[in-house]
Protein backbone atom coordinates (compact mmCIF):
# COMPACT_ATOMS: atom_id res chain seq x y z
CA UNK A 1 0.00 0.00 0.00
CA UNK A 2 1.55 3.21 -0.74
CA UNK A 3 1.48 6.04 1.21
CA UNK A 4 -0.41 9.78 0.12
CA UNK A 5 1.93 11.91 -1.28
CA UNK A 6 2.01 15.55 0.51
CA UNK A 7 1.64 18.65 -1.79
CA UNK A 8 1.41 21.93 -1.36
CA UNK A 9 0.20 25.47 -2.38
CA UNK A 10 3.29 27.47 -1.10
CA UNK A 11 3.93 28.95 -4.65
CA UNK A 12 0.54 30.08 -5.06
CA UNK A 13 -0.38 31.44 -1.89
CA UNK A 14 3.11 33.15 -1.91
CA UNK A 15 2.68 34.86 -4.94
CA UNK A 16 -0.89 35.65 -4.50
CA UNK A 17 -1.23 36.72 -0.81
CA UNK A 18 1.80 38.18 -0.25
CA UNK A 19 3.62 38.49 -3.31
CA UNK A 20 6.84 37.82 -0.80
CA UNK A 21 10.12 36.08 -2.55
CA UNK A 22 11.83 32.80 -2.39
CA UNK A 23 14.22 34.30 -0.39
CA UNK A 24 12.10 37.05 1.79
CA UNK A 25 10.59 33.83 2.75
CA UNK A 26 13.35 31.73 3.72
CA UNK A 27 14.77 34.50 5.52
CA UNK A 28 11.57 34.97 7.19
CA UNK A 29 11.36 31.11 8.49
CA UNK A 30 15.21 30.73 8.97
CA UNK A 31 15.75 28.51 5.96
CA UNK A 32 17.71 28.92 2.31
CA UNK A 33 16.34 29.86 -1.05
CA UNK A 34 17.30 26.62 -2.42
CA UNK A 35 14.97 24.99 0.46
CA UNK A 36 11.31 27.11 -0.07
CA UNK A 37 12.56 25.79 -4.46
CA UNK A 38 12.80 22.60 -3.58
CA UNK A 39 9.37 22.85 -1.29
CA UNK A 40 7.46 24.76 -3.97
CA UNK A 41 8.35 22.01 -6.42
CA UNK A 42 6.84 19.09 -4.08
CA UNK A 43 10.66 17.75 -3.99
CA UNK A 44 11.25 18.17 -0.34
CA UNK A 45 8.69 17.67 3.17
CA UNK A 46 9.29 20.46 5.73
CA UNK A 47 9.75 19.23 9.09
CA UNK A 48 6.46 19.88 11.77
CA UNK A 49 8.65 22.96 13.01
CA UNK A 50 9.12 24.76 9.16
CA UNK A 51 5.41 23.89 8.48
CA UNK A 52 3.80 25.94 11.14
CA UNK A 53 6.50 28.59 10.67
CA UNK A 54 5.75 28.82 6.95
CA UNK A 55 1.75 28.60 7.49
CA UNK A 56 2.38 31.75 10.50
CA UNK A 57 4.50 34.28 8.05
CA UNK A 58 2.10 33.58 5.76
CA UNK A 59 -1.04 34.14 7.37
CA UNK A 60 -2.63 30.24 6.35
CA UNK A 61 -3.19 27.20 8.32
CA UNK A 62 -0.97 24.55 8.07
CA UNK A 63 -4.04 22.08 6.32
CA UNK A 64 -4.44 25.23 3.97
CA UNK A 65 -0.91 24.81 2.65
CA UNK A 66 -0.01 20.99 2.85
CA UNK A 67 -2.71 18.53 2.02
CA UNK A 68 -2.01 15.06 1.80
CA UNK A 69 -2.30 13.91 -2.08
CA UNK A 70 -4.09 10.26 -2.53
CA UNK A 71 -3.37 7.84 -5.62
CA UNK A 72 -7.19 8.35 -6.76
CA UNK A 73 -6.93 12.10 -7.19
Amino acid sequence: MNEPKVINNLKQIRRSQLTITQQGLADAVGCTRQTIIALEQNKYNPSLHLALKLAKILGVSVEELFKLQDDES
